[in-house]
């Protein structure tokens, strides 16, 4: 681990003196990347440099028990290294801490995507549940939610795309993703059978223009007239907007703004956040099994929540626990479920690095 810190704290001086150079204060780009990647070593060098000096003290300290001295005296010193001792092993506690791998994503906002899987009507109305479940979760955070897109089956949703604002978004959501179960009587089931319907979700931190590069020539934009459920609230002016990423063939549409720069504006958003999330993906895979996450790594075909409202209970099948007044979770408070995960995910990268 030590020798860890001690790469750590070279490429913090380095990037230091990157920072400096003319070369790199004339390119905003390379400065605010590496100015974010300082930012997330800081407190871990500082840590570091504390520890080291504690060391240099301890060492200092206890050279001095060598001397002749007065008992008096030699029981400060005793004393004064029993404390840099504690002191040492607190810091190195919290540098064990420190070096558990961050999220590079963890404050970002996100766009998610939620969509009616099996179960017809009823998977369209589950879809608008955990809308519902995920927009009252971001209010009470005080983050802001805003609709790109939308697919309405009746009174739930085939599909809706939405941006979350907000400090720690990704952080807290990135856990959401996969696919969700519900089990219940459906409001049209006569003989109250039980139902058994899906939606899945995903979860893409925001990219900005900083973390992915898009080449514009391999952009097609379409621009059409928008409207509304059969036809009707269909503009004059020509506003929804289509873009193909051509080397992928991921194609994203948005109408929901007045304006076609709106439109495209959040179209390039939702694009940028697919690109970087497949890549992100992409590097996942090439990880060793022991490395690879098992939570949150988006592996969306796995089922990883069932929401059984005859039995007012949710479970998380990631960390084998149940979660008991299912209405108060579905209604938005989601924590205790959000703090399990988190705690479970923090635990395993423990283990895993041998931190």
């Amino acid at each position: 681990m030590i020798d860890r810190l001690e790469t750590m704290a070279k490429r913090y001086e380095e990037i230091e003196r990157q920072m400096a150079s003319p070369e790199v204060i004339a390119d905003p780009r390379q400065l605010q990347a590496l100015a974010k990647e300082r930012a997330g070593m800081e407190s871990t060098i500082a840590r570091y440099r504390e520890y080291c000096a504690a060391g240099m003290e301890l060492e200092k300290t206890s050279a001095m028990l060598n001397d002749a001295l007065e008992p008096e005296m030699a029981a400060l010193v005793r004393q004064e290294i029993e404390e840099l001792k504690s002191r040492r092993e607190r810091l190195l506690a919290e540098l064990k801490e420190s070096l558990i791998e961050k999220d590079p994503n963890d404050e970002k906002d996100i766009i998610m995507e939620i969509r009616a899987g099996t179960g017809g009507e009823e998977a369209a109305l589950f879809a608008a549940d955990l809308f519902r479940m995920y927009s009252r979760y971001a209010q009470a955070k005080g983050w802001s939610v805003d609709i790109i897109s939308m697919n309405e089956s009746g009174k739930g949703f085939r599909e809706i795309i939405l941006e979350i604002r907000g400090k720690g978004a990704f952080s807290r959501l990135k856990y959401e993703r996969g696919v969700h179960r519900v089990q219940r009587v459906p409001v049209t089931e006569a003989s109250g059978r039980i139902h058994t319907s899906t939606a899945t979700v995903a979860v893409l931190p925001k990219a900005e223009e900083v973390d992915i590069d898009i080449n514009p020539k391999d952009l097609r934009i379409d621009i059409y007239h928008s409207g509304g459920a059969g036809g009707q609230n269909v503009n004059k002016v020509a506003t929804a907007v289509r873009i193909t990423h051509l080397p992928t063939g991921m194609v994203v549409a948005c109408q929901d703004e007045r304006s076609q720069l709106q439109n495209k504006i959040k179209a390039m958003s939702v694009l940028r956040s697919r690109l970087l999330d497949m890549e992100r993906r992409r590097q996942e895979e090439q990880m060793t099994d022991e490395r690879r996450s098992q939570v949150g790594t988006g592996e969306r075909a796995e089922k990883i929540r069932t929401y059984n409202f005859p039995q007012d209970r949710i479970s998380d099948h990631r960390i084998n626990r149940s979660f008991h007044n299912l209405p108060r979770i579905i209604n938005g408070e989601l924590d205790e479920i959000v703090d399990e995960l988190t705690a479970s995910d923090h635990s395993r990268q423990v283990t895993e690095r041998g931190a």
